[in-house]
């Protein structure tokens, strides 16, 4: 009678507000089992917590949020019950205090996890990063999610697969970790890569209030970077790109054609050319959001480009993908389609440069810093260039128009010399 009478009074206080056991059958693992979790709802949005356990789906026991007495994975399972339970309790604990001081409503569910999660032991470095991969995989943010994915990797590798507590993340671990970078024969700017994500990962931290800002490594370290190879090619290398005949059967059709739109659209990611469809034309415009910053677009289809789309446009719904590079529905299976492809179609575009007579490396970067090039030499504004590009910032655009072709320094060079 009390425990349903305790029920009650949490159902009641906390009717935006719930949390329970439960089995995350969306991510099986290798062995077959399913993680166990806290399946936290609050204010009509759900997240989850890892427990750090995992049973097969016959042994979870849903409507009692419990493994089930048969599980021989563990010595005791009445033991293993009262942990996950104990762990539920502490977790209900932390949003009743957080009700009676009249905060629960005003937080959102990634800060009330934070409270629960930073409770809990949240001094690992690697726990944390683990749950950020996470918390973007549920919002599909799956390129950002990578990224972090990535650290975790290299750091578990550099550390021998032990933790990493944020203690030990100082300036001392940054450089050891810089030499062992180096020692593996990798480039600077990979190493930049890497610790921009630490950074990263440190300041959401920080402002979560999991760790100190006296706990911050970047105070002393910089971040170095070196000059990358120029990527843009010239109008005389665009062009052979352009009259290359191609038979519609070879691979290299479609490649080359996703290139050409790449330019003719401002320099559109293969990401959000892979994403579009048929919908996203409206009133002889191209009209999208781009995946990476959100920010809407609105560019009108050029003959040259309504050329090339004819062709892929034949007899589809609008609901259909433009180009044939997605293949799956969900989300996240679309999206690792489209890192296949452009792994892909990278392979395919060193084919097209040797067809073409380009030495230069070519990859789906350069159809973007191509038309960045192009556009600054036919004397389009720095802003315009950088409002077609989706950059928020002058200083970004100007890494992409850093370096002049050769041809048109010595054509200045020439008329400061003849004065």
């Amino acid at each position: 009678m009390r425990a349903n009478c305790v029920q009650i009074f949490y159902t009641f206080i906390f009717m935006n507000t719930n949390i329970k056991l439960s089995l995350d059958e969306r991510r099986k693992k290798k062995d077959g089992t399913f993680p166990i979790i806290l399946r936290l709802s609050h204010l009509r949005k759900t997240t989850s917590i890892s427990l750090g356990q995992s049973v097969n789906k016959e042994y979870w026991d849903n409507k009692n949020e419990k493994i089930k007495r048969a599980f021989k994975g563990t010595s005791s399972t009445s033991k293993l019950n009262n942990q996950l339970l104990k762990e539920k309790t502490r977790a209900t604990d932390i949003i009743n205090a957080l009700y009676e001081k009249n905060e629960l409503n005003f937080l959102s569910i990634k800060q009330l996890k934070r409270k629960i999660v930073k409770t809990a032991s949240f001094d690992s470095f690697m726990a944390y990063s683990a749950e950020i991969v996470e918390e973007m995989k549920l919002a599909e943010r799956y390129g950002n999610a990578n990224t972090y994915h990535s650290i975790v990797k290299v750091l578990e590798l550099f550390n021998n697969g032990n933790d990493i507590k944020f203690n030990e993340v100082n300036y001392d671990f940054l450089k050891r970790f810089e030499s062992w970078h180096f020692s593996r024969g990798n480039s600077i700017n990979g190493l930049s890569a890497y610790m921009r994500t630490i950074k990263a990962i440190f300041n959401k931290a920080i402002k979560s209030e999991v760790v100190s800002r006296e706990a911050y490594p970047f105070t002393n370290y910089r971040i170095k970077t070196a000059p990358t190879e120029k990527r843009a090619i010239d109008a005389k290398s665009m062009k052979s790109i352009m009259i290359l005949k191609l038979n519609e059967t070879d691979g290299l059709f479609h490649y080359r054609n996703y290139f050409l739109a790449s330019y003719m659209l401002y320099g559109i990611s293969f990401m959000d050319l892979a994403f579009l469809k048929v919908e996203n034309i409206i009133d002889n415009r191209i009209k999208f959001q781009r995946k990476k910053t959100h920010r809407p677009y609105d560019i009108s289809i050029t003959p040259q480009l309504n050329e090339l789309l004819s062709y892929y446009l034949n007899n589809k719904e609008k609901s259909e993908f433009i180009f044939p590079i997605i293949k799956r529905e969900t989300f996240e299976l679309q999206y690792k389609d489209v890192i296949w492809a452009r792994k892909r179609y990278n392979k395919g575009l060193k084919e097209i440069a040797t067809k073409c007579g380009i030495e230069q490396r070519l990859t789906s970067y350069v159809s973007r810093h191509s038309f960045a090039t192009q556009a600054m030499l036919q004397d389009v504004p720095l802003q315009a260039i950088s409002a077609m590009l989706g950059h928020n910032r002058l200083s970004t655009t100007q890494i992409y128009l850093k370096s002049l072709p050769n041809d048109i320094l010595d054509g200045y060079n020439k008329k400061l010399v003849n004065l």
